[in-house]
């Protein structure tokens, strides 16, 4: 079980193949002698772990929430590779405290840049923000149309909401 040897007895992974590579959605099980193996006293225990973004995306893609039920979305903000996401997590808080009314879906679970992007488009966002290397080192963000036939452009980040504000008025 996901390579962790003090599980005991009971072991369980609830995985799905809706999510591509990223398919484990809950895990857990007995490990009742984990704690003696840290020095402590034989305690008897189970516990799990549960990636909800992977659980709300695994309802979505199975289009078990209604259409009506979820928030508009105006923009998926997503690192390029795992070396920006940090950037990209940042970026994400500082548009939902500056935009509070602005829909944002933060990408979370790794993949392709390709893979990456079929999700963004997957959300039903009508942007996509990107942050690459250039970007980070810029202090740019690149905004990519993902509902309108129109070339992608790159902005400061300084800008960003003003920008953001601007497009999604039109």
């Amino acid at each position: 079980m996901r390579g962790l040897d003090y599980y005991c007895r009971t072991v369980f992974e609830w995985t799905t193949d809706a999510l591509g590579s990223q398919g484990t959605v809950c895990a857990g099980g007995r490990y009742d002698g984990l704690v003696e193996q840290l020095g402590g006293k034989p305690t008897p225990a189970v516990g799990f772990a549960m990636g909800i973004e992977r659980l709300i995306l695994l309802l979505e893609t199975l289009d078990i929430v209604p259409q009506e039920a979820r928030a508009p979305l105006d923009a998926y903000v997503l690192g390029m590779d795992a070396t920006t996401d940090g950037d990209a997590m940042a970026l994400a808080e500082r548009l939902r405290d500056e935009l509070p009314a602005l829909g944002v879906q933060l990408h979370c679970g790794g993949g392709s840049f390709k893979s990456r992007i079929k999700k963004a488009d997957r959300s039903g966002a009508r942007l996509a923000l990107l942050i690459g290397e250039n970007e980070r080192e810029n202090g740019q963000v690149a905004i990519k149309f993902l509902r309108d036939d129109r070339e992608q452009r790159v902005v400061e980040q300084a800008s960003l909401a003003t920008t953001l504000t601007s497009l999604l008025s039109e």
